[in-house]
């Protein structure tokens, strides 16, 4: 197979299949194979692995993936792209082709279909910038099949998802990817290698799925919901955020469990780790 992750490659293809490059799809190429090969080589795939691919556009980082993987499942929205990807990997039996929007699959209803012979399920994926917290959110939240996840995305989002507590990038998105998985950024990407090129810069972002939670399953919307009520307004105390919301306590109710848990009355948001989080969820009755 040629390498199709070049800058000759991908413009030779946009040529040759008068593709037009739908900017609402946030289709953005890789045209550097040593970055696919730096991405594939983060996953550590093994050849019992199991991986997901949403968006394989020209199929870059798909033939990185099909040299490795046990299978191969790939979802893309775009009908233009499904006949050439056909094409592309007609001699690979291990890929798996569904022209299907990612954020109306049921993950593991897909993978006990097509992967269930797979030992680990992965996700690997270029993520479209606009949708990226939509998809990462279906694969967490939804799934119990999938093991981890190596993501590139924006890097803003990418600071953001592994934000520690008092920086700037810490926020109400990192306490909820924080509770769900444990989130690394591996390296950061230059916008320089993408057709066209997006306006950011990238990064690659390494997601293991915690095996149990501290919650019950049916408290975690609960949860996610009081984390984002404390962040609404950034630049005021948790307390007043707690007062601000809707969550239904008194003041001194908010005192109360602050000072029981030892954060100063003027704490910011901001300073509180995930675990403190949970612990002033569970004080607070639960059911805010």
């Amino acid at each position: 197979m040629n390498e199709i992750g070049s800058i000759k490659k991908v413009r030779e293809m946009l040529q040759e299949n008068q593709f037009r490059i739908k900017k609402h799809y946030g289709q953005n190429f890789i045209t550097d194979q040593n970055l696919l090969k730096k991405i594939v080589d983060s996953a550590n795939i093994g050849p019992e692995c199991g991986v997901i691919e949403v968006g394989p556009g020209f199929g870059a980082l798909t033939q990185h993936l099909v040299g490795k993987a046990k299978k191969v499942l790939a979802f893309e929205i775009d009908k233009e792209l499904i006949p050439l990807l056909q094409s592309q990997f007609i001699n690979y039996p291990a890929f798996i082709l569904i022209h299907q929007d990612i954020l109306e699959v049921q993950i593991d209803e897909v993978i006990h279909t097509y992967l269930s012979d797979c030992k680990e399920i992965v996700v690997v994926a270029n993520l479209p910038y606009y949708i990226t917290t939509p998809i990462l959110m279906r694969f967490l939240e939804t799934s119990q099949k999938v093991s981890r996840l190596i993501l590139m995305m924006q890097h803003e989002v990418a600071m953001r998802i592994t934000g520690k507590p008092n920086t700037k990038d810490y926020n109400a998105l990192s306490i909820v990817i924080q509770y769900l998985a444990k989130a690394k950024l591996l390296f950061k990407v230059p916008r320089t290698v993408f057709i066209p090129a997006p306006n950011v810069d990238s990064a690659i972002v390494h997601l293991e799925i915690k095996k149990t939670k501290e919650l019950n399953p049916q408290l975690e919307p609960r949860f996610f919901d009081f984390v984002h009520q404390c962040f609404t307004q950034r630049r005021k105390t948790l307390m007043n955020n707690l007062k601000a919301s809707n969550l239904g306590k008194s003041k001194e109710e908010y005192e109360t469990s602050l000072t029981s848990l030892g954060i100063a009355l003027d704490a910011r948001s901001e300073q509180l780790d995930v675990v403190t989080f949970l612990a002033l969820f569970h004080q607070l009755g639960e059911n805010v």
